[in-house]
């Protein structure tokens, strides 16, 4: 191609980039979009055509390159320039007016001004720019480094990939903060998806935009539909700033979406009294906030003010209570649970909740009714406990009409009709009926859950129609489906059916304490199953343990002892394992390595979220090295392994004196 017709090109190239990066922003950031969907598919196509004919002039910041074809085999660690620290919380305006005369006393009485912002209820983020250019994105981690997420933060399409051309100062590097969320909408489409597809669903916004960061795939990505808020810099270097407030504008006039709910407070009454406008307010918003944020505007002051070892002296999050709310309880229903514990749970009039719409919430037990003194017609408050579990608080009894019915605590299981029992020991009914419908169906889900055999695709949805369809009886059939007849399955495609066998098949090589937990032992944990498997070294030894055998095992009491051994004496138990054992499954621990157990003897807790572990993942981990995975900290605890967003646990820690350690560190220890 001639030069003449080469410069046309880019030329053209340049243009078309340019325009759909103007109407990304008008759509994605300002929400004025200016040409239709057409339009702008037209545009982006003769890009991708020429970018195509021509690769050579394909560049990193082009529109075309937001979604990658290819997975990721995994996510790189990066450092981040400046350190990403976490904010100090309260619930108390007290407290806040504490805060207030703290900073005050460090900078000697000077006058000070406040931005109080919304407190997105997402994942931090930060975005890396040199000279204008977006060149990567990382996840928090744990402050100092997090994971390299540029491929899935591309798909966000209100990052902008270069600053406007019409900003004049543009910085050699600059970290942008912000923070990654899903909206309401977005998230209750998806879990509909997850539920029809038989999948386990997300427990909230912040859950789901966190989990769709962590896909390998950047298409999968693409359609979560996640979105970004810009709230601040972390470093900056060419451009400087006098105040927080002008931050905010230089970054919206880069082209970043910036959330336009905030405002600068001339003391901390204005702050509180803005805080607190936005507690009912925030229900209006299209996505989560749990909070606001207040903080110092003067950045020399916030110099001045500095840091503690985990947070900012010149910021401070104040969370929003637990949201209530008033519904009525339409009726009560009792669960069947896999142990054959009667669980009730109150059917309520759906109300909005912290996001989601709530129309049942659980009782507990028989005990906790009578506690609430709620009856069916009652009007109940409720609540999400953390956020996420829905809780009837209390009855508004002043509330009553007198057409409320008291419930009557049934003395026969619903599902089988067998006769209910309780223990001396527990506040729990129980049905004792092994065959009954309802704990088989939930003890194939407990069996396929991720801590136990870990079935991937084995859902809600499909345990009922395989239970339903008598395809399986019990645990043991699973591993005699065939893939003709899973394929038969309501809404199950060839693909989803193939996978199902294969992620059967493959659990079959699970370790021995997964399996002694999965099949369902009363009272055996994870913890208690790695210690049987550790001890006995093959099934058909726990089979044979006698009492004595089991109670002499350290942590194993009489009552879990007792459990154990009448499993074991439960001929339709024994029939069941005989099926695993001619399936194929593993019923032995492989023989470990002299000198690979640097954690013997050693209590460890883990808190915060990890980059390289899920939760159950470290704590296997943690037992296959010897340790015990403990759940608190205790001054018998040898150390705490710290994540990303820890909680109350890091600050016990702290006054016990117990040894923290990162995710880094702890790597080491097990390599």
């Amino acid at each position: 191609m001639a030069s003449k017709d080469m410069d046309q090109l880019r030329k053209e190239i340049e243009t078309l980039r340019n325009q759909i990066t103007r109407h990304d922003r008008l759509y994605y950031v300002l929400n004025k979009p200016e040409i239709s969907d057409e339009e702008y598919d037209r545009l982006y196509q003769r890009l991708k055509k020429l970018e195509e004919a021509h690769p050579e002039l394909i560049t990193s910041d082009s529109p075309t390159q937001r979604v990658g074809g290819e997975l990721t085999k995994g996510f790189a660690v990066v450092r981040h320039i400046a350190p990403m620290t976490s904010l100090d919380n309260t619930y108390s305006e007290d407290e806040l007016r504490q805060f207030d005369e703290r900073v005050k006393k460090n900078l000697r009485g000077q006058q000070v001004e406040y931005v109080v912002e919304l407190k997105f209820d997402g994942v931090s983020t930060s975005l890396l720019y040199e000279k204008g250019r977006w060149v990567r994105g990382a996840t928090r981690g744990d402050g100092l480094a997090g994971d390299d997420v540029t491929a899935n933060l591309k798909t966000i399409r209100s990052i902008p990939l270069r600053f406007n051309d019409e900003v004049r100062q543009i910085p050699e590097r600059i970290e942008v903060r912000g923070e990654v969320y899903m909206t309401r909408k977005v998230f209750e489409d998806i879990n509909r998806q997850k539920e029809d597809a038989g999948e386990e669903p997300f427990a909230n916004p912040r859950n789901a935009a966190a989990g769709s960061l962590k896909l390998l795939d950047p298409k999968l990505v693409a359609v979560r539909h996640l979105n970004i808020y810009i709230w601040g810099i972390g470093y900056c270097e060419g451009v400087a700033f006098k105040t927080h407030a002008e931050v905010l504008d230089y970054l919206k006039r880069c082209g970043f979406r910036v959330n336009p709910h905030y405002r600068i407070c001339g003391n901390i009454e204005e702050a509180i009294d803005y805080c607190n406008s936005w507690e009912k307010k925030r229900k209006d918003l299209e996505f989560d906030v749990d909070g606001m944020v207040i903080k110092v505007n003067d950045l020399l002051q916030r110099q001045k003010l500095g840091f503690t070892a985990k947070s900012p002296r010149w910021a401070i999050a104040y969370k929003f209570p637990a949201e209530k709310a008033l519904t009525e309880v339409k009726n009560i229903i009792v669960q069947v649970g896999r142990t054959g514990a009667i669980t009730p749970v109150a059917i309520l009039e759906p109300v909005r909740l912290s996001g989601t719409t709530v129309s049942r919430a659980s009782l507990h037990n028989f005990d906790e009714i009578s506690r609430l003194g709620v009856k069916i017609g009652d009007k109940v408050y409720v609540e999400k406990s953390g956020e996420i579990i829905p809780k009837v608080l209390s009855v508004a009894k002043e509330k009553r009409t007198g057409k409320e019915r008291a419930f009557r605590v049934p003395d026969k299981c619903p599902v089988c009709g067998s006769r209910l029992v309780r223990f001396p020991e527990e506040v729990a009914l129980r049905c004792e009926n092994v065959g009954c419908p309802a704990q088989i169906k939930e003890t194939i889900l407990h069996f396929a859950s991720r801590a136990a055999m870990d079935i991937e695709g084995m859902g809600e949805a499909i345990v009922d129609q395989l239970v339903d369809g008598k395809l399986v009886a019990d645990y043991g059939d699973i591993y005699y489906l065939k893939y003709e007849k899973v394929k038969e399955l309501e809404r199950m495609a060839d693909k989803s059916a193939r996978n199902l066998i294969e992620a059967i098949e493959n659990s079959k090589s699970r370790d021995l304490h997964r399996l002694i937990y999965a099949i369902g032992i009363r009272h055996v944990g994870e913890r208690a199953a790695w210690l049987l498997a550790q001890h006995f070294r093959h099934m058909d030894k726990l089979k044979n343990a006698t009492m004595e055998e089991l109670e002499s095992i350290r942590e194993i009491g009489p009552v879990v002892a007792n459990s154990i051994y009448k499993f074991f004496r439960n001929k339709e138990n024994l029939r069941v394992l005989e099926k695993l054992k001619k399936a194929g499954l593993r019923m032995s621990v492989g023989a470990m390595k002299e000198g690979v157990r640097p954690l013997e003897g050693k209590n460890i807790v883990v808190t915060g979220t990890l980059r390289n572990y899920s939760r159950q993942e470290i704590e296997e981990l943690i037992r296959k090295m010897g340790g015990n995975a403990a759940s608190n900290v205790s001054k018998k605890t040898d150390f705490l392994v710290c994540g990303e967003d820890p909680g109350s646990k890091l600050e016990r820690a702290k006054a016990l004196g117990v040894k923290v350690i990162g995710e880094e560190e702890f790597k080491k220890m097990v390599s």
